[in-house]
């Protein structure tokens, strides 16, 4: 059985991080702001925002005057991979509190790998605010599996999440294992592959009898796998609730096997390394 409901969690290294969340890179301002605000609406409570997305004002705008519970919303930032040494990520971690009008964030993540300072002394840092309760979780984005064991290996708490490129042209098998056998939460980002999905056929076709989009196909393939969220974008009222319209319905092992195919893929391999068969 896959998820029921946006709010449904996954729980990795002590994080419970809600299943479906809503990215928001290349929007800012009052679109941002609106975005935010119809996804709240929509029943996302997985916000996703960076310093390098420069719209962190607008997502803690939108956040506020949503009147949803703080405590209820699940909301990550990251740390620019310019400011990894350790003085800048508490404070550029400590502006981006500021600019979502926050007390604390739920997740940090380090956006990239980074040569600004060592692995070891960023997340020290980054441990550091943890300590000091302006960060609940750590993690990471754009790490491979050797990076992430590296990042594993350095940081005193547990690494929650690593948000990477996950969609059915792109696939993560390896990873994916990796962060299953390791309690890691794989966080996809460019779920509809920067709006190829939505045009494809072959997965309209699968999720023609479920009364689906290609997109919700897409998207429902995400989530149905262990450890996998998926945090889509999307600007207009329309797609947003579309892409949460994806927990009234389950695909089958064909369809799931239909859906990596797209990619050539192979889904009995990946799920057979899962432990669902």
């Amino acid at each position: 059985m896959g998820p029921e409901h946006p709010t449904e969690t996954i729980r990795a290294g002590g994080a419970e991080i809600p299943v479906l969340g809503f990215g928001t890179a290349r929007m800012t301002g009052e679109e941002c702001q609106r975005a935010v605000d119809a996804a709240l609406d929509a029943g996302y409570r997985h916000i996703d925002t960076a310093q390098m997305y420069d719209n962190e004002a607008a997502v803690g705008a939108a956040i506020e005057e949503s009147g949803v519970d703080r405590n209820d919303i699940f909301v990550v930032t990251k740390v620019h991979p310019d400011n990894a040494a350790p003085a800048d990520v508490h404070e550029t971690t400590r502006a981006s509190l500021d600019r979502l009008g926050l007390d604390a964030v739920d997740l940090l993540l380090l956006h990239a790998p980074s040569d600004e300072a060592p692995l070891s002394a960023t997340l020290g840092a980054m441990n550091e605010l943890q300590d000091e309760g302006v960060v609940d979780h750590i993690g990471v984005s754009n790490f491979s599996v050797g990076q992430l064991e590296s990042a594993r290996e350095h940081s005193e708490t547990p690494i929650v999440t690593n948000q990477v490129k996950y969609h059915p042209y792109h696939h993560q098998g390896e990873l994916l294992e990796y962060c299953v056998d390791h309690d890691i939460c794989l966080t996809a980002y460019s779920p509809l592959a920067e709006g190829a999905v939505p045009g494809d056929d072959r997965l309209a076709a699968v999720g023609e009898p479920y009364g689906k989009s290609a997109a919700q196909v897409a998207l429902r393939w995400l989530v149905q796998q262990p450890a996998v969220a998926a945090i889509p974008k999307a600007a207009s009222h329309e797609h947003i609730a579309a892409n949460a319209a994806i927990f009234d319905f389950e695909l089958s092992e064909d369809d799931m096997e239909a859906v990596t195919d797209v990619g050539d893929g192979v889904w009995s391999q990946l799920a057979t390394a899962l432990g669902l068969h």
